[in-house]
């Protein structure tokens, strides 16, 4: 196996620690890992600026290489092109739902209007009954990328992964 190879299967075993079931390649923030010189460089998108887990993921991506033998790690952070939840795998959002979370729904739109504070919720179906008779209870969950939801049917909360 050639080196790259095991530096993306390392940087794959990473967990996003907000959402500890998907990993950080799994979540799309991982954009490139290469050999410059004598280093290893990993581009990484955050979800959104400011995110609060990005120095957690840093030294986790730069532990697991160095566990998988680099020596020098450096992590760019990279704000272009923008995350989008399109980002997220289909794995991925299977392991969203499995796990709670109802994985962010369609496709996240490009916006190059203002967008209106009050945003209509489609509907989102209950990751634990499938029901669609659901309501959103609040904007923010655990996290900014987060909404809380609440079925009528199984009248359990869960929350959801918005797109971005």
């Amino acid at each position: 196996m050639r080196a790259r190879e095991a530096y993306w299967i390392a940087v794959g075993e990473v967990l996003d620690p907000e959402v500890p079931v998907l990993s950080v390649v799994d979540l799309g923030i991982v954009r490139d890992i290469r050999e410059e010189a004598d280093s290893v460089v990993v581009d990484v998108t955050p979800t959104y600026s400011g995110c609060p887990a990005m120095q957690v993921i840093e030294s986790d991506i730069i532990a697991a290489l160095r566990n998988a033998g680099a020596s020098n790690v450096r992590v760019n952070t990279v704000f272009q092109p923008v995350w989008t939840t399109d980002w997220i795998s289909e794995e991925a959002r299977a392991r969203l739902r499995s796990y709670g979370i109802a994985p962010p729904s369609g496709a996240a739109a490009v916006v190059t209007e203002l967008i209106p504070l009050r945003r209509r919720v489609e509907t989102i179906a209950c990751p634990r009954c499938g029901s669609s008779n659901t309501e959103q209870r609040s904007e923010f969950g655990s996290t900014a990328c987060k909404a809380i939801m609440f079925c009528n049917e199984c009248r359990e909360p869960f929350e959801y992964f918005k797109p971005i």
